[in-house]
């Protein structure tokens, strides 16, 4: 369950958040939203693909870290193993809720910053904290409000970059088939990914138009993460092999 509540320096002045990754915090996902923005670093540690929400037909950009549900092969003994981690992940237990504000007579919609209380990372006895002691903002908390800036501003041009593939149809499902080192065989299905003989077929101006909107190297660092998912086999083929020992 989730209780998401206004945060505010009254009520919430001697909280605390436990930033260490663990699956007794929710760490224990196989994937999660990213944008273009964050591509570039992204790409250098996951497959990057894509994935259709079954409500409401809509598609997001994915960072993967696993090959099934509540599978994060980079989450060992407590930590998440040194790789870069993306900004869906490191905002829990915060989110980016709306509030209308009225100035002069006019009404507003503002975004401001939720908590989660019922979060397991969410205390009073460790962690950072989220307000000095006189009240106003902590470095941490004034890290997250920029990191939810930046989530907020990214996903909303991840809508329209999302947009420009299916308009392009550069984008096709598949089904990924592995074999692990033990003879099991596995299959990945459910995401998309980046039609590359669509993509070759494109005239310039559409790769032009891509191109001046930083599109078209999302597009092709999408396309060249997915040799990460040799990684994904490797961290899988080591977790086998340890479980079995």
């Amino acid at each position: 369950m989730s209780k998401h509540v206004l945060l505010n320096s009254v009520e919430h002045l001697d909280l605390k958040i436990i930033t260490s990754r663990g699956a007794e915090f929710g760490d224990n996902v196989w994937f999660t939203p990213t944008f273009p923005q964050e591509f570039r670093s992204v790409q250098a540690h996951y497959p990057i693909f894509f994935h259709k929400d079954a409500a409401t037909g809509q598609f997001f950009s994915v960072a993967v870290f696993g090959f099934t549900h509540q599978e994060n092969l980079f989450l060992q003994d407590n930590n998440w193993q040194g790789y870069y981690l993306p900004l869906t992940v490191r905002r829990h237990p915060f989110l980016i809720g709306k509030q209308a504000v009225v100035e002069d007579g006019v009404e507003h919609i503002q975004h401001m910053i939720h908590l989660d209380l019922d979060s397991p990372r969410v205390n009073k006895e460790q962690g950072e904290a989220l307000f000095l002691p006189l009240g106003g903002s902590s470095p941490y908390l004034d890290d997250v409000s920029a990191m939810l800036q930046t989530i907020h501003q990214g996903l909303q041009d991840n809508t329209a970059f999302i947009d420009l593939l299916l308009q392009h149809k550069l984008l096709e499902s598949f089904t990924l088939d592995i074999q692990l080192d033990d003879g099991s065989k596995h299959q990945m299905m459910g995401f998309y990914t980046i039609n590359e003989d669509s993509l070759a077929a494109l005239p310039a101006e559409v790769l032009a138009q891509l191109h001046n909107q930083g599109y078209l190297e999302a597009i092709y660092m999408a396309i060249a993460s997915q040799s990460n998912i040799r990684s994904l086999l490797r961290l899988k083929n080591q977790l086998n092999a340890s479980t079995v020992a």
